[in-house]
């Protein structure tokens, strides 16, 4: 459920947090309408913050075509991450460039794909809660654990094939300008 994230945990030989399964439905607001949908994150983010997005690579691997990175996403002129998660990028299937767009670092993969007119499909294989440990905590700037709401997603090109599997999760308080929408304390 939280593959490729799990990876990341493994290679610092950190426990998991504890993460529980729940159906979109049953997700509270705002993170119902942050998460619950067939959207890329990025987009769906900028509209939210009605600003850009900026990748920040927290950790990152290469192994031949695959690419797998730790990131949060800050809106541009902010330092408070409204995202943290992993994804995982097969190279295989995108042009020359946006491969080079991806090993560079510095764009969310949503924003590459939109930029490159690359057709895709964003499809949640599962929603969830966590509570934040000390990873989490440091990556989204939080003072103590948290229950946090994600998903887990797979984005497929035109042909059905997977580019790449994402685990996204949001803070408490996303930045987000709609104040009205939260009010979720830790």
């Amino acid at each position: 459920m939280i593959y490729p994230l799990k990876e990341f945990y493994e290679q610092s030989a950190l426990p998991l947090p504890p993460f529980a399964r729940i159906e979109g439905p049953d997700m509270p607001e705002p993170y119902r309408s942050l998460l619950v949908h067939e959207r890329d994150m990025t987009p769906t983010l900028e509209e939210a913050c009605r600003c850009s997005i900026r990748l920040c690579v927290l950790r990152h691997k290469q192994r031949v075509n695959l690419v797998s990175r730790q990131v949060t996403l800050v809106p541009e002129g902010s330092d408070k991450p409204v995202a943290f998660g992993a994804i995982r990028i097969d190279l295989e299937h995108l042009s020359s460039e946006a491969r080079a767009l991806v090993l560079e670092r510095r764009q969310p993969l949503g924003t590459i794909l939109r930029t490159q007119g690359i057709e895709h499909v964003s499809r949640p294989s599962a929603f969830f809660q966590v509570r934040s440990d000390a990873l989490i905590n440091t990556a989204l700037q939080l003072p103590a654990a948290c229950v946090l709401f994600g998903r887990r997603n797979v984005i497929t090109d035109a042909a059905h094939r997977t580019l790449a599997e994402v685990v996204e999760i949001l803070p408490p308080s996303n930045g987000i300008s709609h104040p009205e929408n939260f009010g979720i304390e830790c």
